[in-house]
């Protein structure tokens, strides 16, 4: 499992290459493997889970120091491509395409597995540390809390799906909030103005770009702001005192993850467009 190190860094004094390898983790998708990387902002863990020719598992290791994943985490789960399903505590939830599975602390061992090994299901994660035990949830997509953002005008018209929160409908959790959002066509901007989150943190992974396309990831702080050219399936990690907006080539998605000390949706604090440089 990688360790991404952010929390100890300037950013305002890193190369290209350097930001990076810092902000934005490029190769996370890997047929066949769980691949996952962690992070010292807030211990997240994000990654990749695509079976193929033989059902998978989370990987553990010395990392965690724990028997199972989900001995003291908890897990988003939301599957980015064809059917499959996640087998956890003797029960299989099936989950289609932008289907999505909330396990909680204390979970046992989750084996995850396509429904064709020819065109797997691509199971996105995200993982918070928990200190509160909530049950296993499955949240099919046309279930998810369905909000309407943004105009044509401003390219900016979007529908976000909200999957884990905190509101009537969602699957409660300790600190973890998912969900995903989705450009219409038109539209290129993910959120204007930028903003920050100060007590909490989140992940970004891109999926559904336009052929070739790629999307232009602004962070840092307000006044002082830097970008990441990002590709399909690339994942960010936006720290707290870090603006966050994109605009891509044309129309694609995001699953955006947060875990910290709110999970209220519209906790923000939104940037002065006067002082935005």
């Amino acid at each position: 499992m990688r360790y991404v190190i952010t929390a100890d860094c300037n950013y305002r004094t890193l190369s290209t290459a350097e930001l990076r390898s810092r902000f934005l983790i490029e190769d996370l998708y890997v047929p066949g493997t769980a691949t996952l990387a962690r992070t010292d902002l807030d211990r997240a863990i994000a990654g990749f889970v695509i079976p193929t020719d033989k059902p998978l598992q989370l990987p553990v290791g010395k990392e965690l120091r724990a028997a199972t994943f989900c001995e003291r985490r908890e897990l988003g789960v939301i599957n980015l491509g064809p059917a499959g399903s996640v087998t956890v505590d003797g029960v299989t939830h099936v989950l289609d395409h932008l289907d999505a599975l909330y396990l909680g602390k204390g979970s046992g061992v989750a084996t995850f597995t396509s429904a064709n090994s020819a065109t797997p299901a691509q199971f996105y994660i995200v993982s918070y540390p928990a200190h509160a035990t909530y049950p296993t949830v499955l949240i099919k997509k046309d279930a998810a809390r369905r909000v309407e953002l943004g105009t044509v005008a401003d390219a900016n018209k979007r529908t976000i799906r909200q999957y884990i929160h905190a509101l009537e409908g969602g699957a409660k959790s300790c600190q973890l909030v998912l969900g995903y959002t989705e450009l219409h066509e038109g539209s290129v901007w993910n959120t204007f103005p930028p903003h920050t989150h100060d007590r909490r943190t989140e992940v970004y992974c891109y999926f559904d770009l336009p052929k070739n396309g790629l999307v232009m990831h602004f962070m840092g702080e307000p006044t002082e702001t830097r970008h990441l050219a990002v590709r399909e399936k690339q994942v960010v990690l936006s720290p707290s005192w870090s603006c966050h907006c994109g605009a891509g080539t044309g129309a694609y998605k995001f699953v955006w993850g947060m875990g910290g000390e709110n999970q209220t949706f519209d906790d923000m604090d939104l940037a002065n467009m006067f002082t935005l440089a």
